[in-house]
């Protein structure tokens, strides 16, 4: 009995706290909205913590003779599982939960599970959990099948998707929603599928489900990047003319990023108007955004007038905006420039990330300043960026271009221990010695370096 309590307790604190839809769908649909901070020593030690305690768990979930365990110390580790999306201890210690003697199944429960599932591109566990939540006597809630059809979506499963919502029109008192439909039309946008977004605005329509503000955010968005204006654009109409949903800061800068990624400049420059009669105001990232897209227009001066507003405004640049700047004159091949905007970016004590050396590498390399990537080389060493394959890319492409073969294929070896080689590796190699003679190409390189590291 004692058991029974306490599992109670801990499912309403840990696991079945009821799951609103909206929560699947963030508001903002942007990945680069989410905030990333250092890791404290006291976040490490929790870490370890709670580390040890799913291994702990997970191994008793590998017996069969554990039936009673203290609730606290499964729903925990399950929890902790979820939030930190290792779907495979997170099934392992729910198959343990399920056998304890005081379990009652929740649906809540299951809808998180679903849930971390789709994060990890699960589906076929995602849909044998399903019919386990069905085994154990679960009426399916609303939540439970949308994080399903969120599952199958994200794994571009479009069909199953489109199944499990027929499924759940049919069920009584499970029918779906607007979060439901935009999870759908979130992933037709990411794989292309642009001829089934506009049956599945139909069926909303008919079964008398309007688009949300998330919804027209996410069609705007995702026509913006697939280039597809003038449907954009009608989103954006059909928004406006709802009545009961109003353009926010991610429909301004989902609109003005669309034109500015293309470099149609009037167009950004039209909407960027429009949305502030509209009552916007705009942000650090739309700053951001017209600054990229008149670097990339080799537009310098409009550039930095809009760095120069957005300081007098009181917006201090970040470091999206200090690479923006630097990318754009290192293309153009001003160095001088270049080197005092990086300057003036430490100096403001913001930390240069891989993209930034990226940047510089490029700029010094075409202008055939080895000695400059050598230090740049240097600092990194020195600091705790993160490399990835661009930035290696760069360096190899720097080093091959001005002969230094086997500096570059230092690097190459270097690379191999961080980061996974792409066909623009091989192809910067191939580049480097054909320019010394040798006809191989790219993918001889690949072919031959692969079977090397194989014998």
């Amino acid at each position: 009995m004692v058991c029974r309590l306490v599992y109670a307790n801990y499912q309403c604190s840990y696991l079945a706290i009821p799951i609103k839809s909206s929560s699947i769908v963030p508001s903002n649909p942007d990945p680069e909205s989410f905030e990333f901070r250092k890791s404290s020593p006291r976040d490490l030690s929790r870490f370890l913590r709670t580390d040890a305690a799913i291994k702990a768990i997970e191994r008793k979930a590998n017996s069969s003779k554990y039936t009673n365990l203290w609730p606290k110390a499964v729903l925990e580790s399950l929890h902790d599982a979820i939030q930190e999306n290792r779907w495979e201890s997170a099934l392992k210690i729910f198959g343990l939960l399920r056998r304890q003697h005081w379990y009652e199944p929740r649906c809540q429960t299951y809808t998180k599970l679903l849930m971390m599932l789709g994060k990890c591109k699960q589906p076929n566990q995602a849909s044998l959990l399903f019919e386990t939540m069905c085994i154990d006597g679960l009426q399916p809630s609303i939540d439970a099948y949308t994080a399903l059809v969120g599952a199958y979506s994200a794994s571009g499963l479009l069909d199953k998707a489109i199944q499990t919502i027929s499924e759940m029109k049919s069920t009584r008192d499970c029918k779906p929603d607007a979060f439901t439909y935009t999870i759908l039309i979130r992933s037709c946008l990411k794989f292309k599928c642009f001829d089934i977004i506009g049956s599945i605005l139909r069926e909303m329509s008919d079964s008398g489900i309007e688009c949300s503000t998330v919804t027209y955010n996410i069609l705007i968005e995702g026509y913006g990047k697939a280039r597809r204006f003038d449907i954009m654009e009608d989103s954006l109409s059909d928004m406006l003319h709802s009545g009961n949903c109003y353009p926010d800061i991610f429909t301004f800068n989902s609109t003005v990023g669309a034109y500015g990624r293309c470099g149609r400049i009037p167009e950004m420059e039209k909407w960027f108007e429009e949305f502030q009669l509209m009552g916007l105001s705009p942000d650090l990232m739309t700053y951001n955004i017209l600054i990229k897209a008149y670097g990339s227009c080799g537009m310098h001066t409009k550039m930095m007038s809009v760095f120069e507003f957005m300081k007098k405004r009181f917006f201090s640049p970040c470091v999206v905006t200090y690479n923006s700047i630097i990318d754009a004159f290192g293309k153009a091949g001003n160095i001088k420039k270049m080197d005092e905007m990086f300057l003036e970016m430490k100096h403001r004590s913001l930390k240069p990330n891989s993209i930034t050396y990226t940047s510089l590498i490029s700029a010094y390399g075409k202008a055939g300043q080895l000695e400059k990537v050598s230090s740049v080389l240097r600092q990194v060493d020195n600091s705790d960026v993160v490399l990835d394959t661009p930035f290696f890319n760069c360096v190899m492409s720097a080093y091959g271009n001005a002969g230094e073969l086997e500096r570059m294929m230092e690097l190459f070896t270097a690379m191999k221990g961080r980061c996974k080689p792409d066909e623009a590796t091989y192809a910067a190699i191939a580049q480097a010695y054909r320019a010394r003679g040798t006809s191989e190409s790219a993918r001889d390189f690949k072919d031959r370096l692969i079977h090397s590291k194989n014998t």
